[in-house]
């Protein structure tokens, strides 16, 4: 097992760093950090708490991991982690911090996903697979973001959201509620349609889409109750698997917050 730590870099006792692994100018890794096999922190990079970063990732400057959280009720000493896929790439200034002992007690970030300058995931959030979050796109604690997900720069998610897969946030956004999975919110926060582009790009068959519209059209339409139109879409597209993802997000009995909506005015 081979590593290269410059003379200059801090690596506390205790750090476990996997084969391969380059520590960069002016890098701090604390005692209880894990980092994987051919990962590399560029320069002044600091890694700390109980965080755990997967393989072949790529950490640029000033990028700071697994600090404690900005909330008023943690405690320094508290039992939490941060946990960090494989094949990111988490650019300049991003911050990711560590879970609290109130809520899930850790931070998770999935693998292949691509951190823009000063992008922030808060504590305890989950957030999915091969995401993008553009310059100074911002989670608040506790969100949930699925896979694939892009989030715009100087886009922010309210504390308690989640963001269904596949789904895309616009450049400024304020999201303040759950967006269903491969729908697209606009500057504004509203919803706004599908993410047909990104539907397009991962190659969904055009028999998927086409149900996705209909879908989307019944359960976003102005007449009856909403409910009733959910239980209309689930009747007619039971087999749809993209449809029935939709369904299942906008059913989930432990959601927090309400769905974000089109602006009808």
């Amino acid at each position: 097992m081979t590593q290269s730590v410059h003379p200059t870099a801090i690596v506390e006792s205790g750090a476990v760093l996997g084969d391969d692994v380059k520590i960069g100018p002016f890098c701090v890794v604390g005692g209880r950090s894990r980092i994987g096999d051919r990962t590399e922190l560029i320069s002044h990079v600091t890694v700390s708490g109980r965080t755990d970063i997967g393989a072949d990732c790529t950490i640029h400057p000033f990028a700071a991991l697994g600090g404690a959280a900005q909330d008023f009720k943690h405690k320094d000493g508290d039992d939490v982690s941060l946990q960090i896929g494989d094949r990111n790439v988490i650019r300049e200034h991003v911050t990711m911090h560590a879970g609290t002992a109130f809520a899930r007690g850790r931070t998770t970030v999935g693998s292949g996903g691509f951190f823009m300058v000063a992008s922030h995931i808060a504590h305890d959030c989950a957030v999915g697979d091969h995401v993008v979050f553009a310059n100074n796109a911002t989670l608040g604690g506790e969100s949930v973001v699925g896979d694939y997900v892009i989030m715009g720069g100087l886009s922010a998610l309210h504390q308690q959201c989640r963001i269904g897969s596949h789904a895309f946030v616009g450049g400024g956004a304020a999201v303040v509620g759950d967006l269903i999975p491969f729908g697209m919110a606009d500057n504004h926060g509203y919803l706004a349609g599908l993410n047909l582009v990104g539907l397009r790009r991962r190659k969904f068959s055009r028999d998927a889409i086409h149900d996705l519209r209909a879908a989307y059209r019944l359960i976003f339409a102005e007449e009856g109750s909403f409910d009733e139109r959910v239980e209309d879409a689930a009747r007619l597209f039971e087999t749809r698997p993209e449809v029935m993802s939709v369904i299942e997000f906008i059913r989930e009995p432990a959601a927090r917050r309400p769905l974000c909506f089109p602006d009808h005015r």
